[in-house]
């Protein structure tokens, strides 16, 4: 942990300025606005949720209770029928924006330790700018882009949605790269 003495600064600036970037490009930009769309019937469906005891959780629907039980006619005419989905049910109340972004502000601050970690591991003090830019921001596009993936391929999330969340994890990781490759030690130390 020798490396945090030596990065602190690139690795809580990165944060700070992913944060900043990311609140522009969802809140003040309309790139991600059409993301989530209303349900349709929604009071009636929030209706049925609510009678059949719905609890927080993720939900996929239709429903298995073992994989053999995925290729019975019954359980493939059910998805024939259609809908077919995955949901996640949170709990009731107000969204807490406060902890949301909290959590994502950590959630960037650990990124960047694990860019600092590596890039610390693989280069030595007074690299090159390029260097230091290109092992940080493939880790952090890695981490902020490519873990959208998964949603596509295994949850249903549309890939045009997923596309956009490759860009951001793009943007975010050129911000980290830059950020990195900036305040980088030098050989001094």
């Amino acid at each position: 942990m020798a490396f945090l003495s030596d990065l602190w600064l690139p690795i809580l600036l990165s944060a700070v300025f992913v944060f900043v970037v990311s609140s522009i490009l969802h809140m003040a930009l309309p790139f991600h606005k059409g993301d989530c769309k209303p349900l349709p019937g929604e009071e009636g469906v929030l209706d049925a949720l609510r009678a059949a005891g719905v609890q927080p959780g993720e939900y996929m629907f239709p429903g298995a209770e073992c994989m053999k039980d995925m290729g019975t006619p019954e359980m493939r005419a059910k998805f024939q029928r259609g809908p077919v989905g995955m949901m996640t049910v949170m709990p009731n109340g107000p969204i807490n924006m406060g902890r949301s972004l909290a959590q994502w502000f950590v959630f960037s601050l650990v990124i960047s330790v694990f860019c600092g970690y590596l890039a610390t591991a693989l280069l030595p003090h007074g690299a090159e700018y390029l260097a230091v830019f290109r092992l940080t921001g493939t880790v952090a596009v890695l981490a902020y882009g490519v873990s959208h993936v998964p949603d596509s391929i295994w949850k249903g999330v549309s890939w045009s949605i997923t596309a956009k969340f490759l860009l951001d994890g793009v943007i975010y990781g050129l911000v980290t790269a830059g950020t990195f490759g900036w305040l980088w030690p030098s050989a001094a130390l």
